[in-house]
């Protein structure tokens, strides 16, 4: 009997540990809902997105038009020479920005595919990008493994002659950016279309497609990597029964080696964003439903941007087509701020290699991060942060017993933070001068150190640390 009793409080424990590891999900959004987010994603707060495919080797967009932001992704060039429109798009000429581009730079009779032997990958070093993200601070990467181009960066069966193996790289690019990413220690992820512009059985018979193609296709990709999150997208056509998604994460979740630890975001179908899948995703700041980034707040989610205009590389943006690093880390700690993570875009050439500037912006947020992280990672929203101002130039965040007050301009004058039952010590983070603090009535005051570029612990964004804070 006190075996049988060990046994079960052994199995009991080993549930706990891996976060429901004996739960059975439905293939139902009521059953699949009820998943929890794996705490390493919630954690995590900042990682890099990858747009990379066949769309490198032209590489534009028009940048510098006045055309919004969803028109200047380079990676849809093929559908804005075929005359496709973005389902978010306003105007209705962007398309002719593309096509004459096109018609002038490689002629009328240029084909798209013709492109796939120019992407030769040749400088692509796997290891050197993982060097990138992690000293950026990134805790995950997320691989476009198939945009809706429909190219696979692995030797997929179900896209043969149309991916990275068959021409040009001629490698598996999933395979090998995996790899060098975990042995980094990151999380690794892919991001996958579901649908295809030009895929004939997508638009002879799109039930098919899903059952023989894009079904299989996923699995495979989960099978093969092992990925930790699954991004899908190009859901808008149609419902989540017609993409068979809840069939397809009841299998996740139930079935998969990475059933414990993945996590997937709502792009599931035209009626699943904000209401259904794991974490909820904007986009520049746009949310599907009009949703604010505050509203956001409630539930786990990320904001995904580029750091030009662009995801898929554009060779002709320039140095003000780029957020600066102050930009990209006030957006990072806004984001985090309001319980969200922030996944920064790069776009690497055809070649294989991150551009330089963008290398330097990840850089510099890896700097800040490696001083200031501990109120980045890990971190929860403070219910006493009140509502969120234009232009705020202050935020919380909270960890454990401490409050994190982030300041995004230098304050020189005394400045006091209300709502609180209880403050200890106070601590500029990386600073090694004290701060003059008085506590009363529920009301903290912080009287700023004296700072000069001797002793200013960094750049961008400066946190002061309340300990044992209510």
């Amino acid at each position: 009997m006190n075996f049988l009793r060990k046994y079960v409080l052994s199995l009991c424990l080993i549930t706990i540990a891996f976060g429901g590891f004996a739960q059975k999900y439905e293939p139902n959004w009521a059953s699949l809902d009820k998943r929890p987010i794996p705490t390493w994603f919630t954690d995590a707060k900042f990682g890099i997105f990858v747009h990379w495919g066949v769309y490198s080797v032209p590489a534009w967009a028009p940048a510098n038009e006045d055309i919004g932001v969803y028109a200047k992704y380079a990676e849809w060039y093929w559908m804005r020479i075929n005359g496709g429109k973005d389902p978010n798009e306003q105007k209705t000429d962007v398309n002719k920005l593309f096509i004459d581009y096109h018609n002038k730079k490689y002629g009328k009779d240029f084909k798209y595919q013709d492109f796939a032997s120019d992407f030769k990958a040749k400088e692509f070093e796997p290891n050197q990008w993982a060097d990138v993200f992690k000293d950026a601070g990134a805790k995950y990467v997320i691989l476009t493994s198939k945009h809706h181009e429909g190219f696979t960066l692995w030797p997929s069966v179900q896209s043969w002659n149309w991916n990275s193996v068959d021409i040009g790289p001629h490698r598996d690019i999933c395979g090998e950016l995996t790899k060098a990413v975990k042995a980094k220690g990151l999380h690794m992820g892919m991001y996958y279309s579901l649908y295809e512009w030009f895929n004939p059985l997508y638009h002879q018979d799109s039930t098919k497609y899903v059952a023989e193609h894009m079904i299989p296709q996923l699995k495979d990709l989960v099978t093969r990597y092992e990925p930790e999150i699954i991004y899908p997208d190009g859901e808008w056509d149609y419902t989540s029964k017609l993409w068979q998604s809840e069939n397809f994460l009841a299998w996740l979740y139930n079935d998969s080696k990475v059933k414990n630890t993945v996590v997937v975001n709502d792009r599931w179908g035209k009626d699943t964003r904000s209401k259904h899948g794991g974490y909820y995703s904007s986009e520049y700041g746009m949310v599907e439903g009009g949703a604010t980034v505050s509203e956001m707040a409630a539930h786990p989610w990320e904001e995904i941007r580029g750091v030009g205009t662009s995801f898929g590389y554009n060779h002709v943006e320039n140095l003000n087509n780029y957020s600066s690093s102050q930009e990209l880390i006030h957006l990072l700690i806004n984001v985090v701020a309001h319980g969200g993570n922030l996944c920064l875009n790069v776009g690497p050439t055809a070649e294989g290699r991150i551009p330089v500037i963008m290398q330097q912006r990840l850089h510099d947020i890896g700097a800040w991060l490696k001083i200031n992280g501990d109120a980045i990672y890990g971190t929860k929203l403070w219910a006493g942060r009140g509502k969120t101002a234009e232009g705020q130039k202050r935020f919380y965040t909270v960890k454990n017993n401490n409050l994190n007050i982030i300041n995004t301009e230098w304050v020189t004058k005394p400045f006091t933070i209300s709502g609180l039952k209880k403050a200890g010590k106070v601590t500029l983070v990386g600073a090694n001068v004290a701060v003059k603090t008085s506590f009363s009535g529920g009301k903290l005051t912080i009287t700023p150190p004296a700072i000069n570029p001797n002793n200013n612990p960094s750049n961008y964004a400066w946190v002061y640390k309340v300990e044992g804070f209510e």
